[in-house]
């Protein structure tokens, strides 16, 4: 059996003589625009390695799905209220420009990252702007057991020079693809950081949400908390995003590094999946502890499944969505009741929801329509934003907003950043929310959040 050493050297000689003959069908001197080449992957790769510097990773263990990005080859931010329609508009000028090359016939194409924070105006962490569309320099994907590198270069381009850019990413990356998943560490202990009045301003934060709720103002409103913890080494946001992968494996995990900061998470609710003329959607809200046997936790799903309370807080969820497609749609496939979605730590109502689009949306046409939904902020959504601006002044940085890809047509997925952590040294800060709807119990809903920063 070769060491894993070795096994890096075979598949960085075997990419770099494919590579030497396919760099020919670049058009290296077009005057602008930029260039992707898929390169098959000769056996399946391990976890994304974390490098130094910018990377981001995707990892959905169920779906046995990855996609990760290094480096920059093109870079677009915009602020503010029209900070997604602006955002768009660089997305179609980067659509009309970039080239595709698949030598190997893989089906795979490059593909870019797409961000944004839960609200404009509020700043972010870690260098994060408050939208961000970010084509790397190298990208790994997996689906299906298949694999590839996609190496990306702005044109005109020097073809020695990005030879060169593109074998020392190779250096540095084919060695971490050879690897299992990092062993998780022993346990360490962690020093909350939060205040006694944590709770107590909680409590008040809920009697005012169902204040203004029985007011006729609001029908729902999301809470947010925020924990800062403190460990007695660095995090390690690799192992992190490993053990949520392992914990998680029907949630999106997440990995955005940027400036010395990470943002980690572990997600169940798609804003969006875009194929072709369909999307599909997540309606995710009303939540329930698990149990450790399996007769009572089944009996905690079905209280949830018979709560009013819960069964109305979701139902504003999916009506809001399914509102918010009326006039962009040709088709709405909504099942009639929810279904238990169970995760490690909580199991929430779910309902997915599928539209046959109208012409001409793309994946962030549809993310401006959605965003916010009523599972983050509330409804009416004007009215929940409006009060959250005077309820959570510090803001959610990118808590709460969304982070995904989009492929070369402008289709793909984007996912609500839900049970996020902002890790920078051996400091962590911790985001989890709850809806509050009338007949929301503040002890309950304190409860919840607990739950979610568990994970």
């Amino acid at each position: 059996m070769l060491a894993p050493y070795d096994t890096a050297d075979l598949i960085k000689a075997q990419l770099l003589a494919r590579l030497a003959e396919t760099l020919p069908q670049i058009p290296w001197s077009q005057p602008r625009g930029f260039a992707s080449l898929a390169l098959e992957l000769p056996q399946r790769p391990g976890p994304a390695p974390a490098l130094p510097g910018l990377h981001f990773a995707f990892s959905h263990a169920h779906r046995d799905e990855l996609r990760a990005g290094y480096g920059v080859v093109g870079q677009w931010q915009t602020a503010g209220p029209e900070r997604l329609r602006r955002l768009r508009v660089q997305a179609r000028r980067l659509r009309a420009s970039w080239l595709q090359f698949d030598p190997d016939e893989t089906g795979i194409a490059g593909f870019a990252l797409a961000g944004f924070a839960a609200a404009p105006g509020t700043p972010a962490p870690g260098g994060l702007p408050e939208a961000l569309l970010w084509l790397p320099e190298v990208a790994l994907r997996r689906r299906r057991g298949q694999a590839a590198l996609i190496l990306s270069t702005a044109l005109p381009a020097d073809p020695a020079a990005a030879l060169g850019r593109w074998t020392a990413w190779l250096d540095r990356l084919v060695p971490g693809l050879c690897r299992d998943a990092p062993e998780p560490r022993s346990p360490g202990p962690l020093t909350r950081r939060d205040s006694p009045s944590d709770r107590a301003d909680w409590t008040a934060g809920v009697a005012a949400a169902l204040a203004a709720i029985a007011a006729g103002g609001l029908e729902k409103v999301v809470l947010a908390r925020r924990l800062r913890v403190q460990g007695r080494r660095p995090f390690d946001p690799e192992r992190l995003a490993a053990a949520l992968t392992y914990l998680f494996p029907s949630c999106q995990v997440v990995r955005l590094q940027r400036d010395g900061h990470c943002l980690v998470a572990a997600t169940p609710e798609r804003l969006l999946a875009q194929s072709g003329d369909w999307v599909t959607l997540d309606a995710i809200a009303g939540t329930a502890p698990r149990a450790a046997a399996s007769a009572p936790d089944a009996a905690l799903g079905q209280a949830l499944l018979n709560s009013p309370k819960d069964l109305h807080e979701h139902a504003l969820v999916r009506e809001s969505l399914c509102a918010a497609l009326v006039g962009h749609s040709r088709r709405l496939d909504v099942k009639p009741q929810p279904e238990l979605l169970r995760l490690n730590n909580a199991q929430h109502l779910w309902t997915e929801i599928r539209a046959e689009l109208a012409p001409g949306l793309d994946a962030l046409a549809l993310a401006d329509l959605l965003h916010p939904t009523a599972a983050t902020n509330g409804q009416p959504s004007a009215a929940a934003q409006a009060w959250l601006r005077r309820a959570e002044p510090q803001g959610r940085g990118w808590y709460t907003g969304a982070a995904g890809w989009l492929e070369p047509d402008l289709s793909g997925e984007l996912w609500v950043l839900l049970r996020c952590a902002e890790i920078g040294g051996d400091t962590a800060l911790l985001h989890a929310g709850a809806g509050i709807v009338a007949g929301s119990d503040p002890a309950a809903e304190w409860r919840e959040t607990e739950a979610k920063f568990a994970a």
